[in-house]
């Protein structure tokens, strides 16, 4: 297969839905027949949708890709996306567009009710993604099922893929294809809490990966790569802008934040810093609204620079 000249910098395949937000006083919610909560509010992003609108707020070039329903959440998807000026070729799926539940506390932490919905047959066509895999400089893949069937593709054409796991504790099998098939991975560190720096370790070991992130929140984040040493390199979190609302989408913000860095050819812990940068900014405004642009990127990363220095 033969790469032609880049006419994006991000093609994020598969991963866009809606949330409905529902706010609470505290976490875990009370069992009790009913509970009594503020305004029910819906918003489209999901995390392929977050990462590509966090990408083009940042003045990178974005497409996506991805399999939704002819249906009045699949119509949000598609009005936001042409909001944040993100280009967006849908198929679309009987099974209809994905969504999620999310119980958001006062402190913005989150349990989130997801409905993939995707049948386990659905495919994407090699025809219809394989002419935008030909022109990017890079692909991110969503953890859909059927996203896992484009990484022969994706090395035959040596595009380089990042994904984002998630929570994975190292055991759902489900993600470890795409753990062990990507250059560059992300995962939340909060399944595998003291076992992160294996985990971290295994997904180097025994996959392709160059770099592999852990996002921690507030603690921050930690690199791994395959040239570094054997143990994980501290990136401290930077402070918000503003009071924290909402952290959902902060792990999508961060991982703009860290390609956009890539991309402009920036060391790793650089990278980290500019995911730092855009995670908090997310967490400041309700439903991944709070999209950072370039200047504030690295305005922010610039302050975060003259805090106190990453250890391991």
């Amino acid at each position: 297969m033969n790469r032609q000249q880049p006419e994006y910098d991000v093609l994020v395949i598969g991963g866009s839905g809606v949330d409905t937000i529902v706010r609470v006083d505290a976490l875990p919610v009370p069992l009790a027949d009913s509970v009594m909560v503020g305004p029910i509010e819906e918003w489209p992003g999901h995390t392929g949708g977050n990462v590509a609108l966090g990408a083009r707020a940042l003045g990178l070039g974005v497409a996506l890709l991805d399999c939704i329903g002819d249906d009045w959440t699949g119509a949000q998807v598609r009005e936001r996306l042409a909001e944040g000026d993100v280009e967006f070729h849908p198929l679309i799926s009987a099974a209809g567009t994905r969504r999620a539940v999310n119980l958001v506390d006062a402190k913005g932490r989150r349990i989130s009710f997801y409905d993939a919905r995707d049948p386990e047959d659905l495919r994407m066509p090699p025809e219809f993604y394989l002419p935008r895999l030909r022109r990017t400089r890079h692909v991110h893949l969503s953890i859909m099922n059927f996203t896992r069937f484009l990484y022969d593709d994706i090395e035959a054409l040596q595009v380089p893929v990042s994904t984002d796991l998630h929570d994975w504790d190292g055991l759902n099998e489900h993600q470890r294809e795409f753990a062990l098939r990507s250059d560059l991975v992300f995962f939340s560190a909060a399944s595998a809490g003291e076992r992160t720096p294996a985990l971290m370790r295994q997904i180097l070991s025994e996959g392709r990966a160059q770099t592999v992130v852990a996002t921690a929140g507030a603690d921050g984040s930690y690199l791994l790569t395959r040239d570094g040493g054997p143990e994980p390199l501290h990136v401290p979190a930077t402070v918000p802008p503003a009071p924290v609302v909402d952290t959902n989408g902060a792990g999508d913000a961060f991982v703009t934040g860290f390609l956009y860095g890539r991309l402009d050819g920036r060391n790793v812990r650089d990278c980290a810093r500019l995911g730092a940068v855009a995670g908090a900014h997310a967490c400041t405004a309700p439903g991944s609204t709070a999209l950072v642009g370039r200047a504030e990127l690295l305005a922010g990363d610039s302050d975060a620079s003259r805090g106190p220095a990453p250890v391991n």
